[in-house]
């Protein structure tokens, strides 16, 4: 057995491109923990279908997503990656985890209320509401040290939390209690047409995401484009100058050099130079990602065999949780 920590973490597949946050912000984080952790990570495409989805669609993003994870430098020598519903535990282990948590813990959770709220209930799913019970499933699954987490989801991994202690009591040593891994230097990108808002899929209008698979010159565009602030001078200052600031965050998560160091190079400088050479950067920081994505997805044979591998390996871990669970919780075996 490893004596490795173990970390989870997943993306859903919801759309044709992951984006410049998701990558900064989530999986170059992923890359850094390889080395020091047991590594699983997941395209959770079990979580997607809270919404309707196109079958053929929802194929096709999920092998998309996995090629990303690859294209950013998830390994998978040194990471296990797969798809969610390749692992039937998941599932089984949410109706579990069903049973232990509380109507009113589920119905506290803030982004089951934020979206409910935006629609009717009638499209209101079942599903939805379960989602964090479903993710703490996942969690809990493959024994987890640690989940990297940012603050949208802090609320649904102490249900987790909550849910396994729960279930300790009752039947003592079962779970690991996961702590959340809040990256200390995770670069936080936000939209650039609301530099006040995070770079989210669910923004309202496309023009200020920075998707990594779009064509390098619509990606120049959009940051040639984005909202910056009064005044002339270039300076970090994310209160009073939040689009300049996002920017200036922007170049040196994808340059790696310092937002001091950048600052000080644009003295006498204005806003156009700061736009043209961000811009510039972060093409420089797709365009392989892109190329290696296009080469992955024309023939599809090689992404699909890791994912089996990778699959093969969570269920195996997996088993064993639920089996551990089945047998505490008093289930008849079966020959």
């Amino acid at each position: 057995m490893s004596s490795q920590k173990r970390v989870f973490s997943g993306v859903q597949p919801t759309s044709d491109s992951l984006h410049l946050g998701n990558a900064l912000g989530a999986i170059t984080h992923w890359v850094a923990l390889q080395d020091d952790y047991d590594a699983f990570f997941c395209v959770v495409d079990l979580h997607a279908i809270t919404v309707p989805q196109d079958p053929e669609l929802l194929r096709r993003r999920t092998l998309l997503t996995a090629a990303q994870f690859l294209a950013l430098g998830v390994d998978p020598a040194r990471s296990t990656i797969f798809v969610q519903s390749h692992v039937p535990a998941h599932t089984e282990l949410a109706w579990v985890l069903g049973c232990f948590t509380s109507f009113g813990q589920a119905s506290r959770m803030t982004q089951f209320k934020d979206k409910a709220q935006r629609q009717s209930a009638e499209s209101t799913t079942v599903g939805l509401f379960t989602y964090p019970v479903l993710m703490a499933a996942d969690v809990l699954l493959y024994e987890s040290d640690l989940v990297p987490v940012g603050e949208d989801q802090r609320q649904h991994l102490e249900l987790a939390r909550d849910v396994a202690q729960r279930f300790n009591v009752r039947f003592p040593g079962t779970f690991v209690i996961p702590d959340p891994l809040i990256p200390r230097a995770t670069a936080k990108i936000y939209d650039l047409s609301d530099p006040t808002a995070k770079m989210s899929k669910s923004a309202g209008s496309e023009a200020g995401l920075v998707n990594l698979l779009d064509d390098p010159k619509v990606t120049a565009k959009k940051i040639r484009s984005a909202v910056t602030d009064s005044g002339r001078g270039v300076a970090y200052d994310p209160e009073a100058k939040p689009g300049v600031s996002n920017l200036l965050t922007i170049q040196s998560a994808v340059t790696g050099v310092g937002v001091d160091t950048l600052v000080q190079s644009y003295a006498g400088r204005g806003y156009g130079d700061l736009k043209a050479d961000t811009a510039a950067a972060v093409v420089e920081f797709v365009t392989p990602i892109k190329a290696k994505v296009d080469e992955l997805m024309s023939d599809t044979t090689e992404l699909e065999s890791i994912l089996e591998s990778g699959a093969q390996r969570a269920r195996a871990v997996s088993a064993k949780t639920i089996a551990n669970v089945y047998e505490r919780l008093g289930f008849l075996q079966s020959r």
